[in-house]
């Protein structure tokens, strides 16, 4: 596979050394390009000694191939490490200032951004909205690791170990990793980890997500303010930890990622049929879409008008059917080894608190998790960030997550692997 490898101006980059290994031990043809600030931290020769080719971070150098172009037109994979808070900025603006910027912006496949910054840098609102600038475009920016930075400071914004970004890598372009690399971290043999594809490597993950829609005639529906943000989100994070990816799209306000299966619905009946037709094969099923409850009994063929000389319309509403509780009751009559996680948008009353209620909603649901958000105005619909808890069915202590909506979503899919991990018997 032909892998462009761009490295950023980071303390970090000396780790990059190790994954460029990996990559051309596992038989891949790497291109790095360093920026100049990452030349200051290791130098041009290291990286044509590694790769076997010229190194260089000028649009001025070989221009006669049009080098610019033909590398990102070229490569089958691009991967960013240390991805720093600048490197993260310019190519969400899409600055083409050198020859790996350029490069981002003619990309063809996969890109995988792995960021390594100083904790207050990456928490910072910027480099936030930079990253989900970026993820709603369809690339994967891993989540920095926690430990050690540079001084005496310890927090996230640790590049991720070579061996974590080497496998996610390889899962996003779907390649398979070198089995028995010695820099791999050991795990249980045939696990995920063991093969190097990530924790949901080989499953198929069904995703719903945004809001649907129920006509009242060919103009008017009634609907909710769900964005798909969150839904997207956990494509993302999902795809990133190696699961094939279908995406069941209600109306969103923002794209669905490169690189999963897309099945687009617009009212509830229709999320109905997909999601019952893809729960066949699914391994986990995560319900994030915002169904609705109910639907007009009668849709008018023809506008419904305004007249002064009539009286005003009655809409009368029926139930939507339970989707979520239909799939756990079709999964335990097939006894299928499925995962199946809800979400709940819960408001407090007079009568009990959003916990309250959603742990009653887990309970009538039977799902194994559900993710609970408390919403309302300027709350979560529309927001690039989130604060959920997740209650399991097995009764363990509920888990707090915060962030933005992909900080949210890399923690929902951390602990399905957990609970995955715990359904699947050890070898």
């Amino acid at each position: 596979m032909r892998i462009v490898l761009g490295v950023g101006g980071g303390i970090a980059a000396y780790k990059v050394a190790s994954l460029l290994r990996l990559f051309t031990e596992a038989g891949h043809d790497v291109t790095v390009i360093p920026t100049d600030a990452a030349t200051r931290f290791v130098g041009v020769a290291t990286w044509e000694a590694l790769s076997g080719h010229p190194v260089s971070n000028s649009v001025f150098d070989e221009v006669h191939t049009v080098n610019h172009v033909r590398l990102g037109h070229e490569a089958e994979l691009i991967v960013v490490a240390p991805a720093t808070a600048d490197l993260l900025a310019r190519a969400a603006t899409g600055q083409a200032n050198d020859l790996l910027t350029n490069t981002l912006l003619m990309a063809g496949g996969p890109v995988l951004m792995a960021p390594a910054m100083h904790t207050e840098m990456w928490r910072h609102p910027a480099t936030q909205a930079n990253v989900e600038t970026l993820r709603s475009r369809g690339i994967t920016v891993l989540e920095p690791a926690t430990g050690r930075l540079t001084g005496a400071d310890s927090g996230p914004g640790r590049l991720p170990e070579p061996a974590a970004i080497f496998a996610s890598s390889l899962a996003l372009a779907g390649a398979p990793a070198v089995p028995n690399s010695p820099d791999l971290p050991a795990s249980e043999p045939g696990s995920p980890a063991a093969s190097g594809a990530g924790p949901l490597a080989g499953l198929t993950v069904t995703i719903s997500a945004g809001g649907t829609r129920e006509p009242l005639d060919p103009v008017r529906f009634l609907g909710n303010r769900s964005s798909g943000k969150q839904g997207v989100a956990l494509a993302v994070a999902a795809r990133a930890a190696g699961a094939r990816v279908r995406l069941l799209a209600a109306h969103m306000d923002v794209p669905a990622p490169d690189g999963v299966e897309l099945v687009e619905v617009e009212t509830a009946l229709e999320l109905r049929k997909a999601a019952l037709h893809a729960a066949a094969d699914s391994d986990v099923i995560i319900m994030a879409a915002a169904v609705a409850d109910f639907r007009p009994a009668d849709v008018s063929g023809t506008k419904i008008k305004k007249r002064d000389d009539a009286a005003d319309p009655v809409i009368s509403l029926v139930r939507n059917p339970d989707i979520l509780r239909e799939l756990v009751e079709v999964r335990d009559a097939a006894s299928r080894n499925q995962l199946i996680v809800g979400f709940a948008a819960e408001t407090g009353d007079a009568d009990g608190d959003v916990l309250e209620y959603a742990a009653a909603k887990l309970r009538r649901k039977a799902c194994d998790l559900l993710v609970v958000n408390q919403v309302g105005k300027d709350r979560v619909f529309g927001q690039d960030s989130n604060d959920v808890v997740i209650l399991a069915r097995s009764g363990s202590e509920p888990q707090q997550a915060s962030g933005s909506k992909s900080d949210v979503a890399a923690a929902v899919i951390d602990r399905i692997s957990a609970e995955l991990s715990r359904l699947v018997p050890p070898a």
